[in-house]
């Protein structure tokens, strides 16, 4: 007898691996983005300040090595060097995903792929439409297309929302694939002038990391100095520097062999986390948000087409084009939502992923280059529509705030204090003998207290 076929479900239980390794990435990732705010309020405090004009010269200092085409400001070296560390990890991550994750399964994998997609595709023909009309320029038409995970999971922890592991699982995914097409744009649309020796020099010098990885070489001191030079030819290519980051991330082992307790790639991941979400990105916020706000700046950011874009593609792009993306993949794939979720649900998160703060910062500096006033006025835009897609999303998410702490809360459940929640245990025949042990110790202990309440009543009731 053939076995019955199962309906796929939309944001179904994780397996319990992919749950814990979810949540110790994104207990990171909101710490980091804790700071990223931090960073972004200091840099817009300390530019609209009286000591704007020290601001200005510590972004704009240069140092480097000239001959080595290096000598750089502080806000590229920010931009094109601690980034590629951001980037990096977001290489490990990607594969990852590929290789152990929810993007090993086609099936599963439709999904996040449809929604990233439909998620880069409609803010940037919002942004495209806007300019047309407007008559503006569309040379923006990424800013508003990426999603920035850390500012997302910061605004969660701000609002106190303790989101199922399935819709954190699916945010994470989904910033993975955003960051892989964000990489894509970067890579196609906003490299210059090639240097074709130096282009070639670096794809020699990731050929060798390639090299040392399979044959087993280890040791910082060979991956760390190979890495610099690799990310300073490919700086001197005209293709983005990021981008070495993140093909260096992809060269990583992310699969566990028999006995190790880490790949080589989460190993590393691990390592170079706190540096990526506790230095690296802060820094570039510290030094790429601090934009100075006027009335007047305000008011153009919606009126002027090239900004009014980006907050509209962050804004309701991002929200269409997630949600819409979704819906379509469950109508052609006939997946059935989760039943403890709703479609407004759904809707929140998709809001919730329109705050585009550092690659939409960094793609406005790419996209702007050589006006200075608008690529400002561009990262004014990016901060009021990241702002107004963190408000709207906080206020949807709060309207089902105690659904979601109910749900996240069975999740952790462990009344058998196995160290592992009790919804992954349910099938375990172990299980249930050590719950009824518990209930019945439960029992016990709630009759002694009433034989001892009541033999404390009738002492309380004889002569003395």
């Amino acid at each position: 007898m053939a076995a019955p076929k199962t309906t796929p479900k939309l944001f179904g239980r994780l397996s319990l691996p992919e749950r814990n390794f979810v949540a110790d990435a994104l207990r990171a990732e909101t710490v980091g983005g804790v700071l990223l705010l931090l960073a972004a309020v200091v840099a817009l405090i300390w530019a609209n300040t009286p000591l704007g004009e020290s601001y200005a010269s510590v972004r704009d200092f240069h140092v480097g090595p000239a001959s080595l085409g290096l000598d750089l400001s502080v806000q590229h070296w920010a931009a094109d060097g601690l980034l590629a560390v951001f980037f990096f990890v977001a290489g490990i991550e990607l594969k990852r995903e590929l290789v152990v994750g929810e993007l090993r399964d086609p099936k599963a994998a439709a999904l996040p792929v449809v929604a990233a997609l439909c998620g880069m595709i409609m803010p940037a023909l919002v942004y495209l439409t806007v300019t047309t009309l407007g008559d503006g320029s569309t040379a923006g038409w990424a800013v508003p297309t990426a999603t920035d995970i850390a500012f997302a999971l910061a605004v969660l922890a701000v609002i106190g929302t303790s989101l199922p592991s399935a819709l954190r699982a699916f945010l994470l995914t989904l910033a993975v694939v955003d960051d892989l097409f964000a990489i894509l744009i970067i890579a196609i649309f906003f490299t210059n002038d090639l240097n074709f020796a130096a282009l070639g020099g670096a794809f020699a010098g990731l050929a060798l990391f390639w090299l040392l990885l399979r044959t087993g070489v280890r040791g910082w001191y060979v991956y760390v100095p190979l890495a610099l030079v690799i990310w300073g030819l490919m700086y001197n290519s005209g293709v983005h520097a990021t981008i070495a980051g993140v093909a260096m991330g992809l060269m990583l082992r992310c699969s566990r062999r028999e006995g190790e307790e880490q790949s080589p790639g989460e190993h590393i991941e691990h390592l170079v986390r706190p540096l990526s979400a506790g230095i690296a990105v802060p820094l570039f916020a510290l030094f790429s948000a601090g934009v100075i706000v006027t009335g007047k700046s305000l008011g153009d950011v919606f009126t002027r087409p090239e900004t009014l874009g980006v907050v509209l593609g962050l804004v309701v792009g991002k929200a269409l084009g997630i949600f819409g993306g979704t819906w379509l993949a469950a109508r052609f794939t006939r997946a059935e939502l989760n039943e403890d979720l709703r479609w407004p649900d759904v809707f929140a998160l998709a809001s919730l992923a329109g705050i585009g703060f550092t690659v939409s910062l960094l793609i406005g500096e790419l996209a702007f280059t050589g006006d200075a006033t608008l690529t400002d006025e561009v990262k004014a835009a990016v901060l009021i529509g990241s702002l107004i897609a963190a408000l709207l999303s906080g206020i949807l998410l709060k309207l089902r705030v105690r659904t979601y702490q109910a749900l996240a809360a069975e999740e952790e459940r462990d009344e058998d204090m196995s160290g592992i929640p009790d919804i992954y245990e349910q099938d375990d025949p172990a299980y249930h003998l050590r719950m009824a042990a518990i209930y019945e110790e439960k029992a016990a202990e709630h009759r002694r207290r009433a034989q001892a309440a009541g033999a404390s009543r009738n002492d309380g009731d004889s002569p003395a």
